[in-house]
């Protein structure tokens, strides 16, 4: 029975080996990227601020307290570590309200690229697949939403939509897809044509399993990191919808808003502005890090010997 056991564990341990062989290699190539390492940290320590707001912020985010109105950061003359970073106009904790806006920054990345990843992978699909008419009529569509300036094409849908944080995602979502389609198309044009595929299709394979279990998975690195790059950019312009009054509408804590709240007081109450603006900041650069790390070790082409 011992030795079946000392067999079986070994089975295991060969089974597993070549996961831990991929997952291996992929943290060497990641890690060679210091600047990755540390943005993954800092992406991993917002998610975790984000999931426990409730239980960090020293204060609900909506709470005004009206005898500390614009009260400055701690280490200034006047200020209180009651309020670390000081307070809005209407006597709202800024560090709480920071701390709260997370949750929105992070769900806007992750709906905005799940939509854009999932629908652009579904029309790159087809497009890269049935070709003809079908291919130039989705290319066409995207090359038309690309023609647009990002920003301007989302400040005129959410015009259109009406002023919402959901109405925002939305145009987002739909200003981000084309991307998604371009490099899926581009990604199954190269792979249909290799032996795997043609094997796959003399051997009875379906259009639908040739899409999506055959080609798929191999069309996914450049996805994963166009992904990477969209959810900071995805935050960055719902921010810049929500300081132009666009996006989630006060009092909702999101960053954008956070910052056109307070936009009038810059000379007088810095603090408002800076530490939502440098919220912003370090977000959209510690997912833009990691995306580099993410391209350095998903791309064949990128890799060292």
């Amino acid at each position: 029975m011992a030795a079946v056991s000392e067999n079986d564990a070994k089975a295991r341990q060969g089974e597993r080996s070549p996961l831990l062989q991929v997952l291996g290699e992929f943290w060497y190539y990641f890690s060679e990227n210091r600047g990755a390492v540390v943005g993954l940290f800092v992406v991993v320590g917002l998610v975790l601020v984000a999931v426990s707001a409730d239980l960090i912020a020293p204060h609900e985010p909506q709470e005004q307290y009206r005898d500390h109105l614009l009260q400055p950061p701690a280490w200034q003359e006047g200020g209180s570590w009651t309020f670390p970073l000081g307070t809005d106009p209407v006597g709202r904790d800024v560090l709480s309200r920071i701390i709260h806006g997370a949750r929105y920054s992070l769900f806007i990345g992750c709906f905005v690229v799940s939509l854009a990843l999932t629908a652009g992978i579904v029309l790159g699909l087809v497009a890269g697949f049935f070709r003809g008419l079908v291919e130039t009529l989705i290319m066409r569509v995207m090359d038309i939403i690309l023609a647009f300036p990002s920003l301007l094409l989302a400040l005129v849908l959410v015009a259109i939509l009406g002023p919402s944080l959901i109405n925002a995602m939305i145009a987002i979502v739909i200003v981000y897809q084309p991307h998604f389609v371009r490099l899926t198309r581009a990604a199954v044009i190269a792979e249909r044509s290799k032996d795997y595929v043609t094997a796959s299709r003399v051997a009875g394979a379906g259009k639908l399993r040739l899409m999506f279990i055959t080609v798929l998975p191999n069309c996914m690195a450049p996805l994963i990191v166009q992904a990477t790059l969209s959810f900071s950019n995805a935050i960055l312009d719902a921010a810049a919808l929500g300081f132009l009054g666009m996006g989630a509408q006060p009092p909702t804590p999101e960053w954008g808003t956070l910052l056109a709240d307070a936009r009038d007081l810059i000379l007088r109450a810095w603090w408002a502005v800076t530490f939502p603006g440098l919220a912003i900041l370090i977000a959209v650069l510690a997912f833009n890090v990691m995306g580099d790390g993410l391209r350095d070790a998903l791309d064949p082409k990128l890799k060292r010997s």
